[in-house]
Order: structure tokens, then sequence, then C-alpha cells
């Protein structure tokens, strides 16, 4: 038999001192230590590019709001601001490349035929809208009545504290800036694509941009350049100046667009999406003028509410937009505008929903044949609020069904409030 052997297990640091063990320690530590410090040295040196850039446009802009709260916003003027574009101090939002836009423009262009192919008006529809259209044609203010209203208003200084003279800027204009922006009026007629002029570029960061705008002559702006200006001052302009953007330049073009071609081509139907970046100016630019009017087309409508079933909205300027045009003089840009929000299925509030309901209620005593998109438009709201309606409003709701009725729509609609009333007045028709 064999003698039997130990097995030798390795002892690691057991013959080591303890000062070099403590040694060793501690430089393992501080090794650690100077790797993290090194790490968020690395991380702070190379936060930069597209991350830099963003966190200082963001704390320009909110240096920029809390200088024009206190009333400290600085005057730029034309000049320097064209000086400084050429030295390349100011970087405004600028285009994207050509060939992406392109691409955009080709996927919204087949988007365009789909809906085209869609929007059938029968001749009926038209008829029974004519009796709530605005038959008294008033003229449409351009941006050039507009800055000479306010000119007039300066030198007579005929205004008060509820005025907006104040509103727009002026300021002396030398002969080399006005025949610098006449040739950026002739290159924004003839334009197709690329660049856009650097003075044009500049214009959005000027206090007196509508008058220096007014020198280019929107009115003779090609589709594409329109769509260029509309992504400049929508990127560029505070809510209230690209309302008045939208109010005077885009909207009068979209209608003169429409009622010539009864379309829009693709460019200023791009021009509609780019606009809903800045919902309210939107709103209250496009959408509240043309129902205010009354003198909205049914295409008109049925093509800008297109914009709004196909973009996702933001719910508080959807419910302001609902209120305004659900207290207005009806007309069939309301349904169509309405039906569409209502379609979205807000999680509305009780006073907007309160407000609707009286909308609808206050043509007990209408005694004209109301069109058929009225109807579609009760559908949808009772259809999706069913469950935010009182007894009360379903009653009331119920007695509006028997002064106006549509064969296939108001049963669907009793269905909603009252099964058995859905009944009756299937008896009735029947």
């Amino acid at each position: 038999m064999g003698k039997w052997k130990h097995k030798k297990v390795a002892n690691v640091g057991r013959h080591q001192p303890l000062a070099k063990q403590i040694e060793e320690a501690t430089y393992a530590q501080e090794s650690t230590k100077a790797k993290k410090e090194k790490n968020i040295v690395e991380s702070e040196k190379f936060v930069g590019g597209k991350l830099g850039k963003k966190i200082l446009d963001q704390a320009r802009r909110q240096q920029e709001d809390l200088m024009e709260e206190h009333g400290l916003t600085p005057k730029v003027t034309l000049e320097e601001s064209l000086a400084c574009v050429e030295m390349g101090n100011i970087k405004l939002q600028d285009e994207a490349d050509g060939d992406e836009s392109e691409k955009l423009l080709a996927k919204e262009s087949d988007e365009q035929e789909a809906l085209y192919s869609d929007l059938k008006i029968s001749e009926e529809d038209e008829k029974a809208l004519e009796l709530f259209m605005n038959k008294e044609q008033t003229e449409r203010k351009t941006l050039a009545d507009y800055i000479q209203e306010k000119l007039k208003e300066k030198e007579t200084e005929v205004h008060t504290q509820f005025s907006d003279v104040g509103s727009i800027k002026f300021q002396d204009l030398d002969d080399k800036i006005i025949e610098l922006y006449k040739g950026v009026r002739i290159v924004l007629s003839r334009y197709r694509s690329g660049k856009i002029p650097k003075a044009f570029k500049v214009i959005p960061a000027l206090t007196n941009w509508e008058q220096i705008l007014a020198l280019t002559d929107p009115n003779k702006w090609t589709s594409a350049a329109m769509l260029q200006a509309t992504r400049l001052f929508t990127a560029n302009l505070k809510e209230k100046m690209a309302q008045r953007f939208f109010n005077l330049i885009l909207l009068p073009r979209i209608r003169d667009e429409i009622a010539e071609y009864k379309r829009l081509n693709v460019h200023m139907y791009q021009c509609l999406k780019k606009a809903l970046f800045k919902p309210g100016a939107f709103y209250k630019g496009i959408v509240l003028p043309l129902c205010q009017e009354g003198d909205c087309t049914l295409r008109e409508a049925v093509i800008i509410s297109s914009i709004l079933a196909k973009t996702s909205v933001p719910l508080l300027h959807s419910c302001a937009a609902m209120l305004k045009i659900a207290e207005m003089d009806y007309s069939g840009a309301n349904s169509v505008f309405l039906h569409t929000l209502l379609k979205k299925k807000y999680a509305l509030p009780y006073r907007v929903i309160d407000v609707l309901v009286s909308h609808f209620i206050r043509f007990v005593a209408d005694k004209r044949e109301l069109p058929v998109l009225w109807h579609q438009s009760l559908l949808a709201f009772v259809e999706n609020y069913q469950d935010d309606i009182s007894d009360e409003q379903k009653e009331a709701l119920a007695d509006l069904c028997k002064t106006h009725r549509h064969h296939a729509i108001t049963p669907v609609i009793l269905n909603h409030l009252h099964p058995s009333m859905a009944n009756v007045e299937k008896m009735i028709t029947s």
C-alpha cells in the first residue's frame, strides 16, 4: 500500500507582509477612482455636436423668454442680422436637404391622389350648405393692406389701449435694402428647388419682419417658395407672429389655390402640415377665421380638416377650437371641423361637452333643412361621448331628433341615447 500524499494548496498572499498587502489595496482603490474621474472628464470633453447644439439652443430660448417677460428683448436691425449671417454667427433653422425633400414631396403626392379620389361632394349637400353660408362677400386683407392700415394709424396716431398699433414695427429702410429685397422677390417668384437667399432667412429675426416681408410680394411666390417660407417662419417665429403669417399670407394663398384648381398641389398641402407644428397658431390663423367668416366652401373645409385627421394635435388646443367653433354662427365648415375633431376621440372636459350639447340643442327652433354633415357631427358626438352626457341632456337631444330627422342617421343617434326610442323612430319612418 502506497504512502498517502497531501495535496498542496496554493497559499496566495499568506507569506506577504501586512504593510505590503495594505499598500496594494490602497493602490487598487486609487486606480479605480482615477479611472472614474478620467471617464467623467472624457464624457464632459466630448459633449458636443448635436447634443451640445441642442443644449445651447434650449438655453438661448429660455434666456429669450426671460428677457421678453421683463421687457428686455434686444432689437435686431436688418444690417446687423445680415452681417451676422455672413459671418456665420446667426444660424436659423433651415430647410431639409434637397434629396430628402424630394422624397417627402413624392410620398405626399401619392397621399394627395388618394385624398382627392375619395373627395365626393353631392349636389344636395352643396344646396343645403348654401342656406347657411354668408353671401356677403368681404374683401380679403393681404399683407400689403394690413401694412397700409397700420401706417395710416401710426401717422394719425388714432389708437387706444385696445388697438394693436404697437404690434407691428416700422423702420426707415435704406434704398440698398429695398433693392436687395426686390431682388429676393424675383428669386422667390421663380424658385423651384435648392437654397433660398440668406437675406430671406434673417427676416424672422427682425422686429419689422412684416414690413420687410411685404417687399418680397408673397402673392407672387411659387408654391415651392411658400413651402420654404412656411418652414422658416413656423420654426423661428413666436406663436402670435406665426398666427399672423398663417392668416395674412398662407390662408389667402390656400383658398385661391383651391378655388382655381379644386385641390391643393403637393407643396401647398405640405405647407399646412408644417403649419401644424404650432397648433395654436394654426387654429387661430386658419381654422377659426374660416369658420367665422361663414364663406368657407365644403371643399376647403374637407381638405384642411384632412390635415387635422392625419396629424396628432394636443388636447388643449383642440378643446379651445371646439369651444370657439360651437359658439359661432352655424355654417357647413363648422360641421366638417367638429366632425373631424370629434372622431379623434379626445378625453373632453365636461365644459366642452356642455357647450357642444348647447350647440346642437339651439337648432330646435331652426326650421331650415339641416345638411347631412350636421347629422353626421351629431352622431359622432353621441357615439363617442354618450357616457359623459347627463340624462337631461339626452332627453333634450332626443327632442331635437324629433324636429330634425334623417332617415338613416337619426335611428342610430337615438339608439345611443335611448334604445327604446330608436325602435319607435323606426316605426315612424317605416
